[in-house]
């Protein structure tokens, strides 16, 4: 049994008579409490942030208050205990005290004192994890940006859905191109979440075979199809307390999506061959690179476990719309390749640069991790440098000269390759750029570029 987090006060003492007074006057105060009669157990029922205060008398057969103490330190050291004892026993308060109680009161107490302590442990403790959650968050921030890296709007939006999203119990379906990154950002939800200690589990339903997928997933008993030996436990039960990342959803059979629908919405599972009902706590990430409307629409995808998967939506950007964060990104994954291999850091030259932001990148970050490798390892980047619509790419110039002629010329290719890619408006080049639209505006008059001028058509220059 775990307590209650509306429980602020546990409160033990073994007689029965003073443990119906004290629980008598903090209820009359408006505390939620909880009245035990001995301490044994009571640590392993707390949980780890639980926000409340343990009030409990010292001298109690079995298990005494200072043994208390000492085991709910050991898994939080900033938890208010209270601690009361017989009339005269100052050595045992100073002991106690010293073993970090919170404070210490000698029978017989008023009961206005009892209340202002436990109301100051009370305050205390709503201060210590309010800070807790702040250094996690911020924490949590930090951690996302080194996994999920790039600074465009589009991957700042991710990142803002992911640390809104991570901390509830929602089930999440992750769209995305092949290579985008789908598992990195259902690990991330998963590790930011209150389950982060509980079970990960990925499985790709696109690489299971039809005859083993239901098996996989939901488990079997012994005999419930030929070759059925022994009790299998499937991917959803086993990652109860968790979170089950379900990849290639799409790829799935309309049997299976039945049975998937039925777990999503009573959250119990059912062994192949089995009578019972096992239920589970579970969070389920499902992925595609589908549009599964549109395969709903279609029949090969069930309408109603679209709809209950498209409840909370996250789509990653593909590379070709996250302007400069394919250079971010090439030189963290190739900063890493030199040092796994123990060469020196190759430095990106502005020929490169402007290749790599011309490039398409139909392999998304996973093309672009490979080819940072290739680059570590001294190799040719041999990067296919058509535009995504397959006319040819902005060309490179490399000219000599002093360094702001340099500049000028690299600015001027950045802007011409990012004009080679298919944008709908200004807007949308100016934040693929990372720019205001007037800033953008007086760069294409300086360069003598025009936006329409390459693979825009007739765009509308002014929105």
């Amino acid at each position: 049994m775990t307590i209650d987090n509306r429980i602020e006060v546990v409160l033990i003492d073994d007689d029965p008579h003073l443990r119906q007074a004290l629980s008598q006057t903090l209820d009359l105060a408006g505390l939620k409490i909880l009245p035990l009669a001995e301490a044994k157990g009571v640590a392993g029922q707390l949980p780890r942030d639980w926000p409340g205060v343990v009030v409990s008398d010292i001298r109690m057969p079995g298990m005494d208050g200072l043994e208390l103490l000492g085991e709910l330190h050991a898994q939080d050291s900033e938890l208010p205990v209270l601690l009361i004892t017989g009339h005269g026993d100052v050595p045992l308060a100073v002991q106690a005290m010293r073993a970090g109680a919170y404070d210490f009161l000698e029978k017989p107490f008023a009961s206005d004192h009892l209340l202002d302590s436990v109301r100051r442990a009370l305050a205390l403790r709503r201060l210590v994890l309010d800070n807790r959650s702040l250094r996690l968050a911020l924490s949590d921030r930090h951690e996302l940006s080194a996994r999920l890296v790039g600074q465009s709007t589009p991957m700042l939006r991710l990142r803002e859905q992911i640390g809104a999203l991570a901390a509830t119990r929602a089930d999440v379906l992750i769209l995305g191109e092949t290579g985008a990154g789908k598992e990195v950002v259902a690990r991330a939800l998963h590790d930011l979440s209150g389950r982060r200690n509980g079970p990960f589990v990925a499985i790709n339903a696109g690489a299971l075979a039809e005859s083993v997928v239901e098996s996989e997933l939901f488990g079997h008993e012994p005999g419930a199809f030929t070759g059925a030996q022994k009790r299998r436990i499937g991917k959803f039960e086993f990652a109860n307390g968790g979170t089950l990342f379900l990849d290639e959803i799409e790829s799935m059979s309309l049997d299976v999506q039945v049975k998937l629908l039925r777990l999503l919405q009573e959250r119990v599972v059912e062994r192949l061959g089995g009578n019972q009902q096992i239920p589970l706590d579970i969070r389920v990430i499902a992925a595609t690179k589908e549009d599964l409307r549109q395969a709903a629409d279609q029949g090969r995808f069930r309408a109603d476990l679209y709809y209950r998967l498209n409840v909370a939506p996250l789509r990653i950007p593909p590379l070709r719309e996250r302007g400069e964060d394919a250079l971010m990104l090439f030189q963290h994954f190739a900063d890493e390749a030199s040092a796994r291999h123990g060469l020196p850091p190759h430095e990106l030259q502005p020929a490169q640069r402007a290749q790599l932001l011309r490039h398409s990148w139909p392999g998304n970050v996973r093309e672009l991790q490979n080819a940072a490798e290739r680059f570590a390892l001294g190799l040719e980047l041999a990067l296919d440098n058509s535009a995504p619509d397959g006319s040819p790419g902005a060309p490179v110039e490399v000219v000599s000269g002093g360094l702001s002629e340099q500049v000028e010329n690299f600015e001027k290719t950045l802007i011409a390759a990012e004009l080679a890619r298919p944008h709908s408006s200004v807007r949308s080049l100016a934040e693929a750029l990372g720019i205001p639209r007037k800033t953008l505006h007086d760069k294409l008059r300086k360069h003598g570029l025009t936006f329409g001028d390459s693979s825009q058509g007739s765009a509308d220059e002014s929105d």
